[in-house]
């Protein structure tokens, strides 16, 4: 006589609230590959970490020579390069996260088909590991500032409000990438287009005062135009403002990804160790 006993599945992550406990858990592997990415990155490379300096650095020359030098853009009583750099800061951070945390579960193949964890580590960790070049592409914006003899006012204080919005801005748009590169390999193309059109279309080189103001909501359906508009206006005071309709529009828009983004990635999740 056979008696068949209860089968128990253990499904990892199936609950909410064990999924989101979990990545606290998993804390010391999303240390690890950020550390990993970020050793990984400068290793074989001449110069190094410096790289994160000169890439930023001639973007912003050749900026301030087209738009400031020659196009005659106006610069919001600040000197041209300050005015282009910081922009290039969320800018750099925002689109070093799309092309990083696009490519992260496919980079992490291996690991992803044989251990469980919260795979929201993996491009989070990325997203990370951009923020360091971030913080090290301040050192040029420091540097301007010294060479110039711009001192910020107050507002600068309200600067970590915006980098959470472009961290936010990152995360979310990095998840629907990331997701979406598992299941369909010709993302990987479509990224670095995105990157490269969206810098365009984006006030980096320019102040978006410059676009006409019947036109000004409809441009601020780009949500890093919000981003750019708070970090100028935290980092040059003075004549620099926020147009408040399109930075709520903004910030609208980057919750929204931000949201779906969670959810889609949490929605796909479960295949990606059968795709990968």
């Amino acid at each position: 006589m056979t008696t068949n006993s209860p089968e128990l599945i253990i499904e990892a992550g199936r609950s909410e609230k064990q999924y989101w406990r979990d990545l606290w858990r998993y804390r010391e592997l999303f240390y690890t590959l950020a550390w990993r990415d970020i050793s990984v990155r400068y290793k074989q490379t001449v110069i190094g970490i410096a790289w994160a300096l000169i890439r930023p650095f001639l973007t912003m020359i050749v900026f301030t020579i087209v738009f400031g030098n020659l196009a005659k853009l106006p610069s919001e009583g600040v000197p041209y390069p300050i005015l282009v750099f910081s922009a290039m800061l969320p800018w750099q951070f925002f689109a070093n996260s799309l092309s990083s945390a696009s490519d992260s579960l496919i980079s992490n193949a291996n690991l992803i088909s044989k251990v469980y964890f919260p795979r929201l580590v993996v491009p989070i960790s990325a997203v990370v590991t951009s923020f360091v070049d971030f913080m090290i592409s301040a050192i040029i914006l420091l540097g301007l500032m010294a060479w110039y003899n711009f001192v910020p006012s107050w507002r600068i204080v309200t600067l970590p409000v915006f980098i959470a919005i472009a961290f936010a801005a990152s995360i979310g748009s990095g998840l629907w990438l990331c997701s979406l590169n598992v299941k369909y390999r010709d993302f990987r193309y479509i990224v670095p287009f995105i990157v490269q059109f969206g810098l365009y279309i984006s006030p980096v080189g320019f102040s978006s005062s410059v676009v006409p103001e019947k036109w000004r909501l409809l441009y601020s359906i780009n949500p890093i135009v919000g981003v750019i508009d708070g970090f100028r206006w935290a980092i040059l005071g003075g004549e620099s403002r926020i147009y408040m309709p399109g930075f709520l529009l903004s910030l609208g828009l980057v919750a929204f990804i931000l949201l779906t983004g969670i959810q889609f990635f949490r929605k796909t999740e479960r295949t990606f160790a059968d795709i990968i």
